[in-house]
């Protein structure tokens, strides 16, 4: 594997344990505010933090701060328009999400929305006519079992969470490909920004109709919204947008998936929660799918050198 192969996948590493913690944050904001008021609040800090950071970017690329691209092809309102599409589909996949887990487990939740494990390699194949190794198929398989070891704990009988959960894993599955197909035209960091604004400006829509929000809850909720939207939003999502600028998507939905096994060990070293014997083959299934998926694979001689 190339040296920036190896710092991308690390990048979404990390950025599966943010998220894997951020199960917390979104469980104990919704003991105060509403779905879209948790991620409308948690959109704008997203985007705050993401502002005085791109000059940042900018000096360390060594870019002028007017250029906005990072491909030859990019122009201004390229980068309006991918912000725009990925904030649209971020904001209905993370609105399924926070609605979906006040009606479903935590365990079924964290399976059922890293779904987009196999939901991405479908769409590419059907999509963009995307052909996959046999190899990332049977790792793709076997993680969706890990998955189903590490978070399972009774029948998985569709109810109304776990319908929504899954349509947030095909909306995640969409905006994994809507990264993919951008990153390489834009400038990722000034991306993320946009569609962070974009999705805090579409959920302010239902967040003003259904929830009407007062400061004193969302004041209430600032320590679970300022995690989610500095940290898991801010940070989480542009090394995402970062990192996949170089990264497989089927690669990088694999190595994200591990959010759901950050969680429980999360919840084992914070909470003190135990680990059962199941959840831990899980994990370790998890993590020999990610392995031997980025395992180079073999390469045959071609036939000038015999």
């Amino acid at each position: 594997m190339k040296q920036t192969e190896l710092k991308n996948l690390s990048l979404l590493l990390l950025t599966a344990m943010i998220w894997g913690a951020a199960f917390v944050a979104q469980s104990a904001g919704m003991d105060h505010v509403g779905p879209f008021t948790f991620l409308c609040t948690r959109s704008i800090l997203g985007g705050l933090f993401l502002l005085p950071c791109i000059p940042l970017f900018d000096r360390l690329q060594g870019r002028h701060p007017s250029d906005q691209i990072t491909g030859d092809r990019g122009t201004r309102p390229t980068l309006l328009f991918a912000g725009l599409c990925a904030g649209a589909v971020l904001m209905i996949a993370s609105s399924f999400q926070q609605i979906g887990i006040q009606y479903t487990s935590v365990g079924k939740a964290g399976f059922l929305t890293a779904m987009y494990v196999i939901i991405v390699p479908f769409l590419g194949l059907a999509l963009f006519h995307r052909r996959l190794e046999k190899r990332i198929w049977l790792c793709v398989f076997l993680s969706v079992f890990g998955m189903a070891l590490l978070c399972l704990s009774g029948s998985l009988r569709l109810e109304l969470g776990d319908g929504l959960e899954l349509l947030c894993a095909l909306g995640f599955s969409i905006h994994i490909l809507v990264l993919d197909h951008f990153t390489n035209r834009v400038d990722p960091v000034r991306l993320s920004c946009i569609q962070f604004f974009a999705c805090a400006a579409l959920a302010a829509v239902p967040m003003l109709i259904l929830e009407h929000p007062t400061m004193q809850v969302i004041l209430d909720a600032w320590l679970p919204i300022a995690y989610a939207g500095i940290l898991s939003s801010g940070v989480g999502y542009t090394l995402q947008a970062v990192a996949q600028k170089k990264c497989d998507p089927t690669l990088a939905s694999l190595v994200m998936c591990l959010e759901s096994v950050f969680s429980v060990i999360f919840g084992w070293i914070i909470l003190h929660e135990v680990l059962t014997v199941r959840e831990m083959l899980g994990c370790v299934l998890m993590f020999i799918a990610i392995v031997l998926a980025n395992l180079p694979a073999k390469q045959t001689e071609s036939a000038a050198s015999i």
